[in-house]
């Protein structure tokens, strides 16, 4: 795989956060920081991506993740192309590579794709020309590299540290890009007090999440945790979802107010989203004062603009001359 940093150290693609040090992350946060806005605020409105087109290629549904992607493609003066499947010609037989290159032939300098194909982001950067670059927008359920630097910078916001920190992660571990980012990005941060939650048939293998603590009861997982994620049942991910039911997951495993009470009374609830309200979270928590779902959302679009800016910053330094 081609490298995601060039040699000196510029972000060039970011399709996994395996690989990226501290300080590499840090400087995406630290710059999201200086994006960030609050809903009622003016938005920022920048250059650093004037000149630059940005294809979004959707192959899988989404709602938080591509608009946030256009906005913040936008907020940065890009020209921003929007494609998914339905209206590209890979709903024709053709090939993703062709995709790119017919893309390429018309000057697109940054590819933001999500593919339900595991491998499709490294096999891309292996293949685009040295001028363009590559960003996962959600890989299969291999990795989620934006979210899980935007959990990363919510905690961030709140804690103000990583180290000390009890996280715990519930749900369906097994199916989940995000979880597996997100505790990527905490580990690197220096967050040792991992746990993933969930019921033994949707936890992953003993070799993954090297590191963290398995739990099968969602009391034993939660009790004392500074920060509560929450993940729906990934149903299109599994071959025989109709053996589960949504009421009997929710009495074991759905977050309510008593249940909350056993983690941290300071301990914030999040949710990457789409929640499925009754299943995984009750509404009461979702929309309660612990809650830190819909700053997540915000804080997305400030950290997809900290990468898209830091990428072009590199392009610049491989770009070919007029």
């Amino acid at each position: 795989m081609r490298a995601q940093q060039d040699t000196a150290g510029g972000l060039r693609h970011l399709i996994t956060l395996d690989g990226l040090d501290r300080e590499a992350l840090t400087g995406i946060l630290d710059r999201a920081e200086s994006y960030r806005r609050l809903p009622g605020q003016p938005a920022y409105e920048g250059r650093e991506l004037a000149g630059t087109t940005v294809a979004n290629l959707f192959f899988e549904p989404s709602t938080r993740t591509r608009a946030s992607f256009d906005l913040a493609s936008r907020r940065l003066g890009a020209h921003v192309l929007n494609l998914d499947v339905n209206s590209s010609s890979r709903a024709k037989g053709e090939t993703m590579l062709d995709t790119i290159y017919t893309l390429e032939a018309m000057n697109t300098d940054v590819f933001v794709i999500r593919d339900s194909e595991p491998g499709m982001p490294e096999f891309l950067i292996d293949h685009v020309a040295p001028h363009v670059s590559v960003i996962s927008a959600g890989e299969a359920h291999v990795s989620h590299p934006t979210q899980g630097l935007l959990d990363a910078l919510t905690i961030r916001i709140h804690k103000r540290r990583f180290a000390g920190l009890k996280v715990a992660i519930v749900g369906d571990i097994k199916h989940s890009r995000v979880a597996r980012s997100t505790v990527r990005a905490l580990q690197t941060l220096g967050t040792t007090d991992l746990r993933i939650v969930g019921p033994e048939s949707l936890l992953p293998g003993e070799h993954e999440f090297q590191g963290a603590q398995r739990f099968t009861r969602l009391e034993d997982g939660i009790a004392g945790a500074d920060v509560v994620m929450m993940l729906r049942i990934q149903k299109e991910r599994m071959a025989q979802s109709a053996s589960l039911d949504d009421a009997a997951y929710f009495r074991e495993f759905g977050l309510d107010l008593r249940r909350l009470r056993l983690a941290s009374p300071e301990a914030l609830v999040m949710h990457p989203g789409p929640m499925n309200r009754g299943v995984e979270i009750s509404s009461e928590v979702a929309d309660g004062p612990r809650s830190v779902i819909r700053e997540q959302v915000n804080n997305g679009v400030a950290v997809r603009m900290a990468v898209l800016a830091a990428i072009a910053a590199t392009l610049t330094r491989h770009r070919r001359p007029l």
